[in-house]
């Protein structure tokens, strides 16, 4: 277990030091998979994403995936240390994904190093470390989950079966806790359209006043199906953009809606009902972001009971949304720290977090 420990910490600083913004995520795919292999780890890239399955893997028995992101959001200006930098804390690495989500990928591996040479698990375990999860971009879990692509990638690097998971532990910072359902992300640019005029004559038909029209529509419109673990669909109106000149009114107002579903909504229900209701044209950005929710009679939530892992319902998005298997989303680090300044995870968390995932999976009964 110290073994497993210090290479965790001594390779998430190294990640740090490694820039990996979303779309530029090569050179720390490289890292990752050159201690894989040099930790004995068969592993194979599918384009930034590295996929790995246990040495005993077996296509006849279902698979568990291991799933955590390798790319950061960019640094911000509030950052008062260097982003790349984990310092030298014993307790503590700072930087640029140390939080989000490399505490996640290193635990996973530690976890994942731990099974690798098993000979009785019931079940197979799939390491999969993706790309581009902050952007949502297609070359990432949803690329994945694609057309059998990570049977397609494993046939090639000599590993012949299907390899599609039936189950899944998504890597987030999440406090210590499991979250069983998660909301997803569906965000929409709204345009109302007038007519231009002279404002000193008053003519026109103002597309401001149309579109704080449908504004109000939608800061006041009910979602009647109700979560019972997530509660009510969440909106709320981000960015708004109109006009030319203060003498003019303006024939166009843009606006951006974000909404937070819940499982009682697809998103392509909750994008004609407002649109029911609006007089301005609503595009979503995409519709894949669906919410997510554990089975009641998963075994993943048998195993949190048994090993006495608190669950909660999580606000924000991961790759879950591109996830369709039965899963859960758990890993160290708060998720309050994600995307801010100096963001940093203790050591103490992931020492806690590779112990949990063990325990975890000792206890998943398929």
């Amino acid at each position: 277990m110290n073994t497993l420990i210090n290479d965790s910490i001594a390779l998430l600083r190294q990640m740090v030091a490694t820039p990996s913004v979303t779309f530029e995520e090569e050179a720390v795919g490289n890292l990752v998979g050159q201690h894989l292999q040099q930790w004995g780890i068969d592993c194979c890239y599918e384009r930034n994403n590295i996929l790995a399955l246990n040495r005993y893997a077996s296509a006849d028995r279902p698979t568990l995936m291991l799933c955590a992101h390798l790319d950061t959001v960019p640094p911000n200006a509030g950052y008062t240390r260097d982003p790349y930098s984990a310092g030298n804390d014993e307790d503590c690495i700072w930087g640029l994904g140390s939080n989000d989500d490399g505490g996640s990928v290193v635990s996973m591996i530690a976890a994942f190093r731990h099974f690798y040479e098993s000979t009785t698990l019931p079940f197979n375990l799939l390491l999969a470390l993706s790309c581009e999860e902050e952007r949502s971009g297609p070359n990432g879990t949803a690329h994945l989950w694609t057309d059998g692509v990570i049977s397609h990638a494993l046939n090639a690097a000599g590993h012949p079966g299907d390899w599609t998971p039936q189950y899944a532990i998504i890597g987030e910072p999440t406090g210590g806790r499991a979250a069983t359902s998660e909301r997803g992300l569906l965000v929409i640019d709204g345009e109302a359209h007038g007519v231009s005029g002279h404002a000193a004559r008053n003519e026109g038909v103002n597309a401001l006043y149309i579109a704080l029209d449908d504004i109000q529509r939608l800061r006041t419109y009910n979602f009647d199906r109700v979560s019972p673990t997530m509660g009510s669909v969440k909106l709320s109106v981000t960015q708004m953009e109109c006009g030319t000149a203060h003498n003019v009114i303006p024939d166009t107002c843009r606006f951006v809606v974000d909404i937070r579903p819940t499982e009682q909504y697809t998103n392509v229900e909750i994008l004609e009902a407002l649109q029911g209701i609006c007089q301005s044209t609503l595009t979503a950005r995409n519709l894949r972001n669906r919410s997510s929710a554990t089975r009641d009679d998963s075994p993943l939530v048998r195993a949190l009971n048994a090993v006495g892992i608190d669950t909660f319902s999580s606000p924000t998005t991961s790759d879950w949304v591109r996830t369709p298997c039965d899963a859960i989303k758990f890993g160290p680090g708060e998720s309050s720290r994600s995307h801010r300044p100096d963001e940093f995870i203790l050591v103490s968390e992931i020492r806690q977090a590779i112990e949990d995932y063990i325990n975890l999976i000792e206890n998943v009964l398929l």
